[in-house]
């Protein structure tokens, strides 16, 4: 709770007003600690992000949620539900955990092949949120209970298969468009966004870290140790970095902001000197000729927009 604590100022201080969470993250815990560090301050100072998809159900110690994955969290088992009824008992537990009562925007959660482990699962649920959770994102929408309305994934065809079947503001993307892979949200989810005015925040700009850490041993992509195919490309894209006498991660972090739907980045930051170094790395400047390069090498694709 303290390095929590202390990573939430250190990120206000540096002048960050953008906080996203889920009630998957920390079982709870990730909305609780943010209620304290929330409190007592203005309400039109900071944005805030949360889920649907999830409702929390106590549950014995044995059968929580992420054994392996979370600790010390509360004994809490996720079920998944993206009805109507279940958009407005998340929404109502989120607002409890947090100690607020409106969100600036109110994500769907995860309705990916990554997490669901089947295409037949994914729109299985997927028809669930457009037949039923859907209409309760709308309404809050309309309401003014929240001012934005998308969804937050891991992969592309689905953020397509929503932007087509919604009216959505924006998604969150996790690791789909970053220095090292383009190729796919170019070829026609990122035209269709910008053409819709929809809007994304990028999560996961260094893929889970590889494009932090670099082709070390154990460097790790999409949450599992980088393939050998993903070392070598990486190893490309640092040689270009290191002529250029620029830290990879400076490069990682400010590629994908250059393209016009893109109107954030999480980074993530788990303590104070987390907080700093980002701040430090997106400040960076970086030479014109890296990005030529870059993509004379191959190494980012030519429709890429690069950072002037």
């Amino acid at each position: 709770d303290k390095d929590a604590a202390a990573t939430l100022e250190a990120a206000w201080k540096a002048g960050i007003r953008y906080y996203d969470t889920a009630p998957l993250y920390g079982l709870g815990l990730s909305e609780t600690r943010l209620n304290a560090f929330l409190r007592g301050r203005k309400r039109s100072d900071y944005l805030l992000s949360t889920k649907i998809g999830r409702v929390l159900h106590v549950c014995p110690p044995a059968e929580r949620t992420g054994i392996g994955k979370f600790f010390n969290t509360p004994s809490r088992k996720e079920e998944y539900d993206y009805t109507y009824d279940g958009v407005y008992r998340s929404l109502e537990a989120s607002f409890e955990r947090l100690g607020i009562d409106s969100i600036d925007i109110l994500f769907a959660h995860d309705l990916d092949i990554f997490t669901h482990g089947s295409a037949e699962k994914r729109d299985h649920y997927m028809k669930i949120l457009f037949d039923s959770g859907f209409k309760a994102l709308r309404k809050l929408r309309d309401e003014g209970v929240v001012k934005a309305i998308g969804a937050g994934i891991n992969e592309v065809d689905a953020c397509e298969m929503l932007a087509r079947g919604g009216d959505f503001d924006l998604f969150l993307l996790a690791g789909r468009y970053t220095l090292l892979e383009q190729e796919a949200a170019l070829d026609s989810l990122l035209p269709l966004l910008e053409q819709r005015g929809i809007g994304i925040v990028l999560g996961g700009p260094y893929n889970s870290g590889i494009l932090a850490t670099g082709a070390k041993p154990g460097a790790r992509y999409n949450y599992d140790p980088a393939p050998k195919a993903i070392l070598e490309r990486v190893k490309k894209i640092e040689a270009v970095c290191k002529a250029h006498k620029v830290k990879l991660p400076e490069a990682a972090l400010r590629f994908p902001l250059t393209h016009p739907t893109v109107v954030s980045v999480i980074p993530g930051a788990v303590s104070p000197k987390e907080v700093a170094l980002n701040v430090k790395t997106m400040s960076a400047k970086l030479p014109k000729g890296l990005w030529k390069d870059l993509k004379a090498q191959g190494l980012i694709d030519t429709r890429a927009p690069t950072p002037k």
